[in-house]
């Protein structure tokens, strides 16, 4: 996620752009002017670089686990099948997340067009993904889809606030970012090891653990919804810092 962003913000926004020109500058160029132009075949395709081909991937494995939570739901002989598929496509999507940033600076190609499918692909993956795979385990009442809609969009706030913020925040002699501001998304793979561990013990469903309260009612919900509205929160949070590695 921040790897592309601190690339591409340490060439246009960082000291290195005050002492020297910046090296990736002729590749936005050329990217900028074949998005921009009115002809052309596969303009779209020309202008990518390889580490937003990786991007996609990151992606890639989001969809795909979003659609395998999905078909969870409606192959009931092969649930936990499904719902493992679900899972294990999400830590690939995090190898793409940090693999696009490596590629991105060794072939000294960072874009402002790889900025935004890094957040976006993060979102899927890191968001609305893991939101389906918990609402496929059980977590389908009213009030507990509210609280993952919550999580999602804590989730997009925190991508969209670093999009905003990464010029302006303290970086290292290399221009990279010395911290996240709250935890970053990726780290919902936490929740995801949580729901891994609750379908290997058959947790799911009617079994969710912590249970169910005001059952019945149109509050009724699973307290187990509560993890992601605090991992919600602790990624939109001004004050928590974790030093990058």
């Amino acid at each position: 996620m921040s790897q592309r962003l601190s690339a591409a913000s340490a060439g246009t926004n960082g000291q290195a752009s005050k002492d020297a020109p910046s090296q990736n500058q002729p590749a936005i160029d050329k990217q900028k002017m074949l998005l921009s132009a009115d002809v052309g075949h596969f303009s779209l395709v020309r202008a990518m670089h390889l580490a937003d081909l990786i991007t996609l991937m990151n992606g890639f494995c989001g969809v795909m686990s979003i659609f395998s939570s999905l078909q969870s739901c409606l192959d009931a002989a092969n649930r936990d099948s499904h719902l493992w598929w679900a899972l294990a496509f999400l830590p690939f999507g995090l190898f793409f997340d940090f693999f696009d940033g490596k590629v991105a600076r060794w072939r000294k190609k960072s874009s402002l067009m790889g900025q935004e499918l890094d957040s976006l692909a993060d979102l899927i993956s890191f968001g609305v993904a893991p939101a389906m795979v918990a609402f496929s385990l059980g977590l389908r009442t009213r009030a507990d889809t509210v609280g993952l809609t919550f999580f999602v969009l804590c989730g997009l706030t925190r991508l969209a606030r670093f999009n905003v913020t990464v010029a302006v925040l303290p970086k290292d002699a290399t221009g990279k970012s010395k911290y996240f501001e709250g935890t970053p998304i990726p780290t919902s793979l936490g929740l995801d090891a949580i729901m891994a561990y609750w379908l290997q013990q058959g947790w799911i469903l009617n079994n969710i653990p912590f249970g169910t309260v005001f059952e019945g009612t149109a509050l009724e919900f699973h307290p187990a919804v509560l993890l992601f509205m605090i991992h919600g929160c602790m990624m939109t949070s001004k004050t928590i810092r974790i030093p990058k590695p």
